[in-house]
């Protein structure tokens, strides 16, 4: 969540974190997971996200000024764009959709001025397109946005979006004072699974308690970050608190990159193509979430995307690297001023390569694949391009591009990006 809403405490852990990236591999004291007894473990890890789970989020760009109306042209938009089609699914309400008070029952209650057919009927109108419902709180007294938080309230909410019909919650991580993060995550991951309904837990506490470390089984997703901005390689200060850019993202995903996989996916944040960087910034920002394996919420206005954005978010060759069986984030295999290469291996023996180039002046990319093995320890994966040939293919471009027998030339422009799919001769 965009606003000001970070404690003390975790703005401090964010410029720690900011200051020592090595840090994310470690734990400390006041981070470290307490122990959960037997009783209190979550269950055995589901299988509600094989891959990388694909949504649109409100978020991004309407905050809490969300209604009916304005959501039921989005799911539209959603059908209409070929978003659905192309394999995303969820629809995702972020906060502001509540009234400021739960009722006298102590349930939260759908805003009747934003939706007065309530959130059940809404929830129907995007199950009738083929699309799955998500909805969002707070581990803590309140929202990020001030909305009635679920603290003390995890059974009784989840029983209530499980009557809503939801397939997804986003759960945050405001206002949670002195909270055991891992306790709050656990607490609502076992009411949503007593509730009746399977519901995809996206656990949203910004990376600060290192939940590559515990969540899986708790979630099917989880934030290893602050929130994102729309920014390629600027992060926003906020007085209080810092948004991100894509880069300051992406060079904290690599220590982190081992724990990802099938139902457990480390969370970079929402997408921010379509907000404001350029073509190719956009490109090169899907380009990478895909390549990390990242669950892809699209958070631009569905009803006004320019036909660059929609070719972007729609692209079936990069989404079908991003949903590859194997689930494996990708390394960076190479890296020189500022040009760098990064490596996704692939089921079925394939690799997906990106180019990526940081700065804004034109780079000539000479590339020698026999130099450049990839491996990937965890998962048995040696691949020695001097003992095989792959086929190089580019997804942006739809061309293919010779075989790793030769030298990969190639011109690169600024905050730019080539990536090619290679596939063993």
């Amino acid at each position: 969540m965009k606003l000001n809403r970070y404690k003390k405490l975790f703005v401090t852990a964010s410029i720690i974190a900011s200051a020592c990236p090595n840090l994310l591999a470690q734990t400390t004291d006041a981070t470290a997971p307490v122990a959960i007894t037997k009783e209190a473990s979550p269950n055995k890890a589901g299988n509600l996200a094989p891959t990388p789970p694909m949504g649109w989020n409100t978020w991004n760009t309407f905050q809490t000024n969300i209604d009916e109306p304005l959501l039921k042209g989005m799911v539209d938009a959603y059908v209409s764009t070929g978003m659905r089609d192309a394999g995303y699914k969820y629809f995702v309400l972020d906060d502001g959709w509540m009234t400021m008070e739960r009722d006298k029952n102590g349930d939260l209650v759908a805003d009747p001025k934003k939706f007065p057919n309530g959130m059940k009927a809404f929830a129907d109108y995007v199950h009738s397109k083929g699309l799955k419902f998500g909805i969002y709180n707070c581990a803590g007294s309140k929202t990020c946005a001030g909305y009635p938080g679920s603290r003390g309230h995890e059974y009784q909410d989840a029983r209530l979006y499980a009557s809503y019909g939801v397939d997804f919650l986003k759960y945050d991580w405001c206002n949670t004072d002195s909270l055991n993060a891992r306790e709050a995550y656990i607490t609502m991951s076992q009411a949503l699974k007593a509730s009746g309904r399977e519901i995809t837990f996206s656990l949203c506490e910004w990376g600060n308690h290192q939940p590559w470390l515990w969540a899986g089984g708790v979630g099917e997703l989880y934030r290893t970050t602050g929130d994102i901005t729309a920014s390629f390689d600027k992060d926003k200060h906020n007085g209080t608190w810092t948004a991100l850019s894509v880069m300051s993202i992406v060079d904290k995903q690599p220590a982190i990159a081992k724990y990802n996989g099938p139902n457990h996916w480390n969370d970079p944040d929402m997408l921010e193509v379509g907000n404001g960087m350029s073509f190719n910034e956009d490109k090169a920002h899907f380009s990478l979430w895909c390549m990390l394996a990242a669950p892809l919420a699209a958070g631009n206005d569905l009803r006004k995307m320019s036909p660059q954005t929609q070719s972007i978010l729609t692209n079936k060759a990069a989404i079908a690297i991003d949903q590859d069986a194997l689930g494996i984030a990708a390394s960076r295999i190479y890296q020189a001023d500022s040009l760098e290469v990064w490596a996704k291996p692939l089921a079925n023996n394939e690799v997906a390569v990106c180019f990526l180039n940081r700065s804004t002046s034109v780079k000539q990319v000479t590339y020698n694949w026999n130099d450049h093995p990839v491996k990937n320890e965890a998962n048995n994966i040696d691949i020695d391009f001097a003992k095989a040939s792959y086929r190089l293919h580019d997804i942006w471009v739809n061309k293919d591009l010779g075989t790793t027998k030769k030298e990969f030339k190639q011109t690169l422009v600024g905050h730019s990006v080539i990536v090619v799919r290679l596939t063993k001769n």
